[in-house]
Protein backbone atom coordinates (compact mmCIF):
# COMPACT_ATOMS: atom_id res chain seq x y z
CA UNK A 1 0.00 0.00 0.00
CA UNK A 2 1.19 3.50 -0.90
CA UNK A 3 0.04 6.64 0.87
CA UNK A 4 0.73 10.36 0.78
CA UNK A 5 -0.67 13.40 2.54
CA UNK A 6 -1.78 16.27 0.32
CA UNK A 7 -3.19 19.77 0.87
CA UNK A 8 -6.35 20.68 -1.07
CA UNK A 9 -5.64 23.69 -3.32
CA UNK A 10 -9.06 24.09 -4.92
CA UNK A 11 -10.49 27.24 -3.30
CA UNK A 12 -13.99 25.76 -3.20
CA UNK A 13 -12.78 22.51 -1.65
CA UNK A 14 -14.04 19.19 -2.93
CA UNK A 15 -17.66 19.79 -3.91
CA UNK A 16 -19.61 17.95 -6.62
CA UNK A 17 -17.57 18.95 -9.69
CA UNK A 18 -14.08 18.27 -8.28
CA UNK A 19 -15.41 15.11 -6.64
CA UNK A 20 -16.57 13.96 -10.05
CA UNK A 21 -13.10 14.64 -11.48
CA UNK A 22 -11.49 12.60 -8.71
CA UNK A 23 -13.93 9.70 -9.18
CA UNK A 24 -13.40 9.71 -12.96
CA UNK A 25 -9.63 9.64 -12.55
CA UNK A 26 -9.65 7.04 -9.75
CA UNK A 27 -11.92 4.78 -11.81
CA UNK A 28 -9.22 4.49 -14.48
CA UNK A 29 -7.02 2.50 -12.09
CA UNK A 30 -7.31 -1.11 -11.01
CA UNK A 31 -6.06 -0.30 -7.50
CA UNK A 32 -8.27 0.44 -4.55
CA UNK A 33 -7.95 4.16 -3.82
CA UNK A 34 -9.06 5.88 -0.62
CA UNK A 35 -9.05 9.37 0.85
CA UNK A 36 -8.73 9.88 4.58
CA UNK A 37 -9.58 13.00 6.57
CA UNK A 38 -9.68 13.18 10.37
CA UNK A 39 -9.60 9.38 10.64
CA UNK A 40 -12.56 8.85 8.29
CA UNK A 41 -11.72 6.83 5.16
CA UNK A 42 -13.78 6.80 1.97
CA UNK A 43 -13.46 5.11 -1.41
CA UNK A 44 -12.14 7.65 -3.95
CA UNK A 45 -14.31 5.98 -6.59
CA UNK A 46 -17.47 7.06 -4.70
CA UNK A 47 -18.77 10.54 -5.43
CA UNK A 48 -21.08 10.47 -2.41
CA UNK A 49 -18.22 9.38 -0.18
CA UNK A 50 -16.07 12.26 -1.36
CA UNK A 51 -18.81 14.83 -0.86
CA UNK A 52 -19.71 13.59 2.62
CA UNK A 53 -16.08 13.74 3.71
CA UNK A 54 -16.41 17.55 3.73
CA UNK A 55 -13.03 18.48 2.29
CA UNK A 56 -12.35 22.23 2.26
CA UNK A 57 -9.62 24.51 0.89
CA UNK A 58 -6.26 23.92 2.62
CA UNK A 59 -7.49 20.75 4.35
CA UNK A 60 -4.94 17.98 4.63
CA UNK A 61 -6.09 14.62 3.33
CA UNK A 62 -4.26 11.35 2.96
CA UNK A 63 -4.46 9.47 -0.32
CA UNK A 64 -4.05 5.70 -0.04
CA UNK A 65 -3.72 3.29 -2.94
CA UNK A 66 -3.35 -0.47 -2.98
CA UNK A 67 -3.07 -2.74 -6.00
CA UNK A 68 -1.06 -3.46 -9.10
CA UNK A 69 -0.96 0.17 -10.29
CA UNK A 70 -0.92 1.80 -6.84
CA UNK A 71 2.06 4.09 -7.48
CA UNK A 72 0.57 5.54 -10.66
CA UNK A 73 -2.84 5.88 -9.01
CA UNK A 74 -1.38 7.64 -5.98
CA UNK A 75 0.62 10.09 -8.10
CA UNK A 76 -2.34 10.90 -10.35
CA UNK A 77 -4.79 11.57 -7.51
CA UNK A 78 -2.25 13.61 -5.52
CA UNK A 79 -1.44 15.71 -8.60
CA UNK A 80 -5.13 16.38 -9.17
CA UNK A 81 -5.83 17.40 -5.58
CA UNK A 82 -2.70 19.59 -5.30
CA UNK A 83 -3.79 21.95 -8.06
CA UNK A 84 -6.87 24.06 -8.68
CA UNK A 85 -9.30 22.19 -10.91
CA UNK A 86 -9.41 23.31 -14.56
CA UNK A 87 -13.07 24.33 -14.51
CA UNK A 88 -12.32 26.72 -11.62
CA UNK A 89 -10.34 29.12 -13.90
Amino acid sequence: MKEQEVVVKNRAGIHARPASSIVNLASKFKSEIYLQKNGEVINAKSIMGLITLGIHYNDKVKVLAEGEDEQQALEAIVNLIERPFEFEK
